[in-house]
């Protein structure tokens, strides 16, 4: 192996073990796609995590001017097809390989880019932030999935984009309680902190079931190769809905809702099953 490839494979092997030490339900899904796909996710998720990182994480610093830098260092990659930080790297690489459009990487990085500032959301904005901070990272791995082929990715981007959607609509409901608190901010428009009801939250929770329904559209049309790690992610978030479901407004308010390991595992044991047994 020549040194630029060592280069390359330790550049993946570092957005690997970012995703293990961030996500395990994440690193569970991947898992379940077929090898060829593990480290082109791993890439993606990497890169995701250190901007959001930027943005939520290092408040005694000038958050403003990390960003700009890791923005700066983000267009240099892209350009110059290398990086010495093996983040961008990795990303760069895939993004490359699989033709990544360069829209959803900007667009992610506004979405991020929004979270600097103090800002109540509007019903358009709301929609830019969603598309721009999940809805993108879907589409960026369908590109993976699709490996090329224009028409799989062209019919499956609208459910990418509805499961992107739903998940990023159930973590603003799971944790509207520390968004407000640490950020004085909550991203569905139109709704306060204080006027947060069982009546809102219903209102809500419709909003995210009509994604998931049109998610798992799509679900049932990704090639095989990929369809049980999507599928599992989809089953761990619905879950995590559906405990969110039974809680009244004031519970939300008080407690972090979590899924627990050992009914992760149960949700893993039994997507796979129904994936082998072609039930899914």
């Amino acid at each position: 192996m020549d040194h630029v490839a060592l280069f390359t494979e330790t550049s993946r092997a570092c957005s690997k073990l970012i995703t293990q030490r961030y996500s395990t339900s994440f690193t569970l899904g991947i898992r379940t796609l077929e090898g060829r796909f593990h480290l082109p996710v791993y890439a993606v998720y990497g890169f995701v995590r250190w901007a959001d990182e930027i943005v939520d994480t290092f408040h005694d610093h000038d958050k403003a001017a990390l960003f700009a830098d890791f923005k700066l260092q983000t267009d240099e990659a892209l350009a110059r097809k290398l990086s010495l930080n093996p983040v961008l790297h990795a990303f760069q690489d895939v993004v490359h390989a699989y033709n990544i459009d360069r829209e959803f990487i900007d667009a992610f990085l506004y979405s991020m880019e929004m979270d600097l500032d103090d800002r109540s959301y509007n019903q358009s904005l709301y929609e830019k932030y969603i598309y721009g901070s999940a809805e993108v990272v879907g589409l960026m791995c369908l590109r993976i999935f699709c490996e090329g082929d224009e028409a799989m990715f062209q019919r499956l981007r609208e459910p990418a984009r509805r499961l992107g959607s739903a998940f990023q609509k159930v973590n603003f409901l799971r944790d509207i309680r520390s968004d407000y608190d640490e950020r004085g901010r909550v991203y569905f428009p139109g709704v306060s902190y204080e006027r947060f009801d069982d009546t809102v939250k219903r209102e809500i929770e419709a909003d995210i079931r009509a994604d998931f329904d049109a998610a798992y559209v799509g679900i049932m049309q990704l090639p095989r190769s990929a369809r049980l790690g999507v599928y599992l992610a989809y089953v761990y978030y619905l879950k995590l809905f559906h405990k969110i479901r039974q809680l009244p407004a004031a519970r939300i308010l008080g407690e972090r809702v979590r899924v627990p390991d050992n009914t992760k595992l149960l949700l893993l044991m039994g997507s796979y099953f129904r994936y082998r047994l072609r039930a899914i």
